[in-house]
């Protein structure tokens, strides 16, 4: 899934140039590059689907040239997760009614790769053995470090299986309730990642999101044909805007959870950023930028590669510099960047953000 902005990357990500396809780490690879990378050392690179806005082909083609044109699904409208799952599982169930399928967004930070493919394959071989009359959908939960309050939870079975029964899904809670899933011990952090037969995942939407079902499916026998775009035009904005979470999974009574080995995080945010990356021995983290540092602690400074950065008597602070914006604001206040790319746009027009 590569179709978002990523708006709280702003003013680096921009609709014109989303987070996605931006090298945000520093690694010289982009996010999406890092991740098609990581799936394909399992999934071959002829049955990875990238689903991404229809702007945004252009740099799906000059990202990822090992994804054919026909495995790049062009949405016309932002409609959230549900729609782009059940049009990639159709697609998946008409070349392969057998086939598993794992969704993934494409801009998430994961370190140990291994451990990573090592959950992934458990949860495969769960959804591949799975002969229940409502078949199993597995989602990724990660072990939570801290009573994060961005996140939301998953609630758990106990047991030594691997695949654990999910008993609730519960919503970002504040802070104190967050601590108390965390005393708990059953409860992990929503991942977005998911692993379920195409055939499962249809009949889930079957029952649970009966119309949206009914739309895409009326256009099956155009799908992976020359025919697919010109139905998905006539047809992907009039579906439901809604999460697979509450469309699907929140239903469904027979969802699993593997709560994860590697370390992750949905890099959401510039704090984000700044918690997985390496700092100096003041607590600053530099991406790109050649820089002086004076008396200054605690701060992510970002810029274009090579440029010199000078910084004086800041604590804490985010220093994000594009080509056409700067931005210099508290790190408590990041979550305002939102309101401020808003500002920005009213006052100066859309071609910033």
């Amino acid at each position: 899934m590569a179709g978002g902005v990523g708006s709280r990357f702003w003013p680096l990500s921009k609709a014109s140039y989303p987070k996605q396809f931006h090298d945000i780490l520093g690694a010289g690879e982009t996010l999406i590059q890092r991740t098609f990378g990581r799936l394909s050392q399992t999934v071959p690179s002829d049955n990875v689907l990238v689903l991404t806005n229809e702007n945004y082909k252009g740099l799906v083609n000059e990202q990822l040239p090992k994804v054919k044109d026909e495995n790049i699904v062009l949405e016309p409208a932002m409609r959230n997760t549900a729609p782009c799952i059940l049009l990639a599982a159709l697609k998946i169930y008409k070349a392969n009614p057998d086939g598993v399928m794992i969704v993934a967004p494409s801009d998430h930070w994961i370190e140990d790769e291994q451990a990573f493919l090592a959950d992934l394959n458990t949860a495969f071989e769960a959804c591949a053995a799975d002969d229940s009359e409502e078949k199993l959908l597995v989602t990724l939960g990660i072990e939570p470090t801290f009573p994060h309050t961005g996140y939301g939870y998953i609630q758990y079975t106990a047991g030594d299986d691997a695949v654990k029964g999910v008993k609730a899904f519960k919503e970002k809670p504040d802070y104190e309730t967050a601590k108390q899933f965390l005393a708990e011990g059953n409860y992990s952090w929503n991942a977005g990642i998911f692993i379920w037969s195409a055939r499962a995942i249809i009949e889930a939407f079957e029952k649970y999101l009966p119309e949206m079902y009914a739309l895409f499916n009326s256009g099956f026998e155009a799908l992976n044909t020359d025919s697919e775009q010109q139905f998905i035009v006539d047809n992907y904005a009039k579906a439901e805007n809604i999460s697979i979470d509450y469309g699907i999974l929140e239903k469904s009574g027979h969802v699993g959870v593997i709560p994860a080995t590697f370390d992750w995080s949905d890099l959401g945010a510039w704090g984000a950023l700044y918690d997985n990356l390496e700092k100096d021995s003041e607590d600053n983290v530099v991406v790109n930028a050649k820089t002086v540092i004076r008396d200054s602690e605690g701060n992510l400074i970002r810029s274009e590669k090579g440029k010199v950065v000078v910084i004086e008597g800041l604590k804490d602070y985010i220093v994000v510099d594009s080509n056409e914006v700067l931005v210099i604001m508290p790190k408590a206040k990041e979550q305002d960047v939102k309101i401020i790319r808003a500002e920005v746009e009213k006052k100066f027009g859309s071609d910033l953000v």
